[in-house]
């Protein structure tokens, strides 16, 4: 008898992903001439995994299908949690966690400490504390990827959140299956639902903790997951998770076909000097002539984070309306001005 579906889901997910992972840090065949007696180099370590656990539901059903299944591909496998300090006894139930991973037979295990800003607010701030910590232990620990547990309801929030705030098709694509540098953060769960994880964790009598802060409507997540997309539901009839998440991979092809047109056509409006010429660029469609925007912007210093739709809509003006407007000032204290037929991007 197999194990239980869901338990099996799981684990098929997470192997998929390791093998994509093996095919993509496969070391390559040295050339090395032939008549030359040589030594055969010393096999490479295998491959080391961690995964992000908070100790919920999703992120425990990862780690016991990491602990399954890289053993039988040779890879090694670890894991992180990170404890935030926002509530009450978070660095008791932290090294609780990673009593669970060790029983799993994780290692390297690591609790790490972070401390929370205020820039972005509160969801924000803890998720950019969160990544810096799970990147500075990837290099610590030489990893070649982390496994995140965000499901396919998290993505249907995520694609829900990005429409509220009106910053197009990007961010309409919700969360990539690989994202960060080098594709470090891999996401199998992305076409599997919260309660497979949860039935996962039953199944195979795992502990789980559920974060209250997933339950508190002084987040906004939080609202959007208890009470926004059931009243979708009920409204819309079921499927709305399923058609969310299909929105997101949909609007993920569009973008990256966009981001690949605007990268092309870049050089192109640029003049010798590499200003930007604007009748250039009024000639591009919209989406491309806003994404060279974007990427210019960002280049001279703007935070990306902090460079909304708004803005690049002010800059596109001075292309599109131009009425002998002033300069249009950016995050980053960047400014954007049209000055004989260029247009100008730097510090201010």
């Amino acid at each position: 008898m197999g194990p239980h579906p869901a338990v099996a889901a799981i684990r098929l997910a997470v192997r998929r992903v390791l093998h994509d992972i093996l095919i993509q840090h496969a070391p390559g065949s040295a050339d090395l001439p032939r008549d030359v007696p040589h030594d055969p180099p010393p096999p490479p370590p295998p491959p080391l995994v961690l995964v992000a656990c908070s100790g919920g539901a999703d992120s425990m059903a990862l780690a016991s299908a990491l602990a399954f299944e890289a053993p039988k591909l040779g890879i090694r496998a670890g894991g992180i949690t990170v404890d935030h300090g926002l509530q009450s006894g978070s660095d008791l139930r932290a090294d609780e966690v990673v009593g669970r991973l060790v029983d799993l037979g994780l290692t390297p295990t690591e609790s790490i400490a972070v401390t929370v800003g205020r820039d972005g607010g509160p969801e924000a701030a803890a998720r950019d504390a969160r990544y810096a910590a799970l990147d500075a232990a990837a290099r610590r620990h030489g990893a070649c990827a982390i496994l995140l547990g965000h499901t396919r309801d998290d993505q249907a929030e995520t694609v829900l959140l990005g429409l509220a705030r009106g910053s197009g098709i990007r961010s309409l694509s919700g969360m990539a299956a690989v994202s960060g540098a080098g594709g470090r953060y891999r996401r199998p769960f992305l076409q599997l639902d919260r309660q497979t994880a949860r039935k996962a964790c039953m199944a195979q009598s795992l502990p789980v903790w559920d974060d209250p802060h997933n339950a508190d409507p002084a987040y906004t997540r939080s609202r959007l997951r208890h009470e926004g997309l059931p009243a979708l539901e009920k409204a819309l009839g079921k499927g709305v998770v399923e058609a969310l998440a299909r929105t997101a991979q949909l609007s993920r092809d569009d973008a990256d076909a966009l981001d690949v047109w605007a990268g092309q056509a870049e050089a192109s409006v640029r003049d010798a000097a590499g200003l930007l010429e604007c009748a250039k660029l009024y000639a591009l469609p919209p989406a491309v002539r806003r994404r060279i925007l974007r990427r210019a912007a960002i280049e001279a210093g703007a935070p990306a984070g902090s460079l909304f739709a708004r803005h690049i809509e002010e800059v596109d003006r001075l292309i599109t309306g131009w009425r002998g407007q002033g300069a249009i000032n950016l995050p980053g204290k960047v400014v954007a001005q049209r000055q004989g037929g260029r247009l100008v991007i730097r510090q201010g």
